[in-house]
């Protein structure tokens, strides 16, 4: 029992960490194409670079700990965070910032898929657990623009080696937890089980989770570039849009865990989806300061509940295997649409690639409702999900 305590505390730690390291990228991406005029092309493909180092490193972390072990898995590959931001702040060098890109894209996975394992499989209640483990996400999220501003006081290049700290006491963290037995179902009979390909419930919520990802990236990847680019919110005070997203995303997620049981998940989802859909909508045709941070304050709230929920309804498939196809395959998202919007906005302009944007959003609603038709498999969120 204690173990199991020690290991939900270590997964919720690095979460937070690492919502301070990955959510940072939206700011300092934008800091980069001030001090070295990068278009808008170059910028989508650094943030694209990220997202497949995320893509690589959930396939790795669903491979590596059958030949490696668990614990040296998990250390080798979260140190990308150190490695990227810290090789960040000494050049501008595109091949350089690529390959910084790609790294800190290989920690985010890494952690995900370890932190889900870690909460996951020592939560009671899987869909409270895996909220209150993105709330913690969220946390660190909510702190980046404020870290880095004061960071950036004491010169250009200190953001990137502070978020560098940053990544090493998250690898500390991880270094001294202990991970025997945090291989997960499908890992402990000394065969991988993957029963779960044939399943169209994990499919389904494979598909729910990539709209999400595509939909979430490009705001949180894109949005302080939209506000600076369209003239709705100019200067420094751009950068704290971010913590406005995380604020809402951070509210829902701890309403979710503590106040409201989601006593139907997947219907909960639908009516996530359609505000996701309306509050974005709205959002891109506001022109002014106020009603702009008033609906991503909605939107963010809308989508906060979409992934730990959806990861929750995995059930008893979640294992190293499980979350290593699951995540990575779903973070494609996360890889294609804002590169898509940087694409777009290269030559339409920056409001029409973010407008692209809705379309993962109205995925979220077509995949919620043929998750809700699946058949019950459990009541309340508990570890009983099949």
């Amino acid at each position: 029992m204690e173990g199991s305590v020690r290991k939900r505390k270590a997964g919720l730690t690095a979460f937070f960490f690492s919502g301070i390291c990955a959510i940072s990228v939206g700011v300092v991406v934008s800091l980069l194409q001030e001090q070295h005029g990068f278009d808008y092309g170059t910028t989508g493909t650094l943030i694209a670079l990220m997202n497949i180092g995320n893509l690589t490193a959930g396939f790795a972390a669903g491979i590596l700990p059958g030949k490696l072990g668990m614990k040296r898995s998990v250390t080798l590959l979260t140190i990308g965070y150190i490695i990227g931001y810290t090789l960040m702040g000494f050049t501008g060098l595109i091949s350089v910032l690529m390959a910084s890109f790609f790294l800190l894209g290989i920690a985010k996975g890494s952690v995900i898929n370890t932190c889900t394992i870690l909460v996951g499989d020592n939560s009671e209640n899987r869909t409270a657990g895996m909220n209150l483990m993105h709330a913690c996400y969220a946390c660190g999220a909510l702190l980046c623009p404020f870290l880095i501003a004061a960071a950036a006081k004491a010169g250009a290049a200190f953001p990137m080696w502070t978020l560098a700290a940053c990544g090493g006491v998250l690898w500390l963290v991880l270094l001294v937890t202990p991970m025997e037995g945090a291989a997960g179902r499908g890992q402990k009979s000394g065969a991988t089980d993957w029963s779960f390909l044939r399943s169209r419930r994990f499919w389904l919520l494979t598909g729910l989770i990539f709209c999400q990802n595509a939909a979430e990236t490009s705001v949180t990847n894109w949005m302080v570039s939209y506000f600076k680019g369209s003239g709705i919110i100019g200067g420094a005070l751009s950068a704290y849009t971010v913590t406005v997203m995380w604020t809402a995303t951070l509210a829902a997620r701890l309403l979710i865990a503590f106040v409201i049981p989601l006593k139907r998940p997947a219907r909960a989802m639908i009516v996530m989806s359609l505000g996701c859909i309306g509050f974005y909508f709205a959002m891109m045709q506001a022109h002014t300061q106020l009603p702009a941070i008033l609906l991503l304050f909605c939107f963010a709230f809308s989508m906060a509940g979409m992934n730990p929920t959806a990861t929750s309804l995995a059930g008893k498939m979640t294992s190293v295997a499980s979350i290593g196809v699951m995540l990575p395959t779903a973070s494609s998202g996360a890889i294609l649409m804002p590169w898509f919007i940087g694409m777009v906005a290269e030559r339409c302009g920056i409001s029409a690639g973010m407008a692209a944007n809705i379309l993962p959003c109205a995925g979220l609603f077509i995949f919620a409702l043929l998750v809700s038709r699946l058949p019950e498999e459990t009541a309340g969120g508990s570890r009983k999900i099949s």
